[in-house]
């Protein structure tokens, strides 16, 4: 089974204008997600997917692979995709963001290994939901789970409904999606040909549209992720907690 990572990155982000190409580490942000990707076993290619001529320029200036795309995909998926349907030899492709450079390798493994379950059309990642505040929060999707690991549903609301008392969070029922994706190529293929779905469009979730049509996702469950860049807080706790390791590894 071959597998490919592929990095969607965009210089335009609301909260973060050009994060791709921050750099006060000495390194580009986009560099560290490429150098934590090039270390998940198993993988035959990490490709960086832009539609900007400047964080390809940065991506090759240090090594890396980078693949120029459209400028209106509406989605990382759509823009994978594009990736996908150049690399025919490819079985499994995983879209890794590009704004969490602190992600654990072994956790895409796993990822990785889910697809050997030839009924996947995806595979994801969860967490546990430890506090009612994370329950509650409409930025952080929830999803349900069967007991064979399928995913039942992804929703931004609190899910599942206690509908009588509290939450019990011990339960390990309550899990917070991650954003690492998984896709089998024809299934990513198909997708991507896909008009959004209804209920896609409802929850602006668009793995939403692989459950909708039929297909089948694998969630399995890590017990922590870490938390990507998102704003310029975030961005300075990474630099500060990357500066600590680097101390730290030199004493």
């Amino acid at each position: 089974m071959r597998s490919v990572i592929v990095i969607p990155a965009r210089f335009a982000s609301t909260r973060l204008p050009g994060k791709p190409l921050l750099r006060e580490t000495g390194k580009f942000l986009i560099e560290h997600v490429y150098e934590q990707a090039a270390k998940v076993r198993g993988t035959h290619a990490v490709i960086v997917a832009t539609d900007d001529d400047r964080i390809c320029d940065a991506v090759r200036s240090f090594g890396g692979r980078a693949v120029m795309t459209r400028e209106d995909h509406a989605s990382g998926t759509d823009r994978i995709a594009e990736v996908a349907a150049e690399l025919p030899d490819a079985d499994v492709f995983v879209n890794l963001q590009g704004d969490e450079p602190q992600f654990d390798p072994t956790a895409v493994e796993l990822l990785m290994s889910l697809m050997r379950d030839g009924r996947a059309n995806m595979a994801t990642l969860a967490t546990p939901i430890r506090d009612q505040a994370t329950y509650e929060n409409p930025n952080g999707v929830k999803v349900v789970r069967a007991d064979d690991g399928r995913a039942l549903y992804f929703s931004r609301s609190p899910i599942p409904h206690v509908r009588d008392g509290q939450p019990d969070f011990a339960s390990g029922r309550f899990l917070l999606h991650l954003g690492v994706y998984a896709y089998r190529r024809e299934s990513l293929l198909r997708i991507a040909a896909t008009p959004p779905h209804p209920l896609e469009e409802s929850e602006k979730l668009e793995q939403l549209r692989m459950l909708a049509t039929g297909g089948t996702i694998r969630v399995e469950v890590i017990p922590a992720a870490h938390r990507g860049v998102d704003t310029p807080a975030d961005y300075a706790a990474f630099v500060e907690s990357y500066r600590h390791d680097r101390l730290r590894g030199a004493a």
